[in-house]
Order: C-alpha cells, then sequence, then structure tokens
C-alpha cells in the first residue's frame, strides 16, 4: 500500500494520522500507479464496499483464523477506513474528539442520548 524507503513508519496510534495524510494526498494521483487513488476514482461506493469487506474478514479471522489474522484483517480495516474519512473529510482528530466525548460513559446511556 504505502511503500518508498524515503517512508518511515510511526508507531502507537499516531500511525494513522499519518496514514490519513498519506492516504489523502493520493486523491488525484494516478490510479495506474497508487491502489489508493484507484479507490477514490472509482467512488465512495467502491470505499464502502471494500471497507464493509474488511469488516467482515474481521468477524471472520476471529471465529475462525486466530490472532494473527486479526491482526492482519484490522489493519486492512483500519486504512480502507482511513480512506473513508478522507473521501468524506473526516479526519481522524474529529474521530478521537468523539471518542473523548464519550469516554466514561455508558454504552446504554450513550445510544439513548442519540435517539433523543
Amino acid at each position: 500500500m504505502l511503500t518508498g524507503a524515503a517512508m518511515t513508519s510511526p508507531t502507537g496510534p499516531a500511525i494513522l494520522a499519518d496514514l490519513y495524510t498519506v492516504i489523502a494526498g493520493r486523491k488525484g494521483a494516478d490510479p495506474d500507479t497508487s491502489y489508493t487513488a484507484r479507490l477514490f476514482a472509482k467512488g465512495r461506493g467502491k470505499i464502502v464496499n471494500k471497507m464493509g469487506e474488511e469488516a467482515f474478514e474481521v468477524a471472520v479471522a476471529a471465529l475462525s483464523e486466530g490472532p494473527d489474522r486479526v491482526v492482519s484483517e484490522s489493519a486492512d480495516l483500519l486504512y480502507h477506513l482511513t480512506v473513508l474519512w478522507a473521501d468524506t473529510g473526516v479526519t481522524p482528530d474529529q474521530v478521537w474528539a468523539e471518542l473523548a466525548q464519550r469516554f466514561g460513559t455508558s454504552g446504554i446511556d450513550e445510544k439513548a442520548a442519540r435517539k433523543g
């Protein structure tokens, strides 16, 4: 997906912010040379389809393939989710802010508040 001798990989949660920057930079790039650009060129429907496919693969891995496959498929899911964020103009910081707002709130209470 992302290659290059000059590219260094951050560790931990910071990797998603860096991944987002790289992915957003691929918008409008040549689809013949970039898988990410190809996804953008094919449109949001294709991006959503790939994200759903990867989510399903995480579930299958969790049920029958073991932790190593869960890790691998989770990385694929996060990549495709990040492509979707870039396509919709959502940033990782917006998602982190939403998670922070929900932190410490009962899931039942949070869902009830959304209905109101």
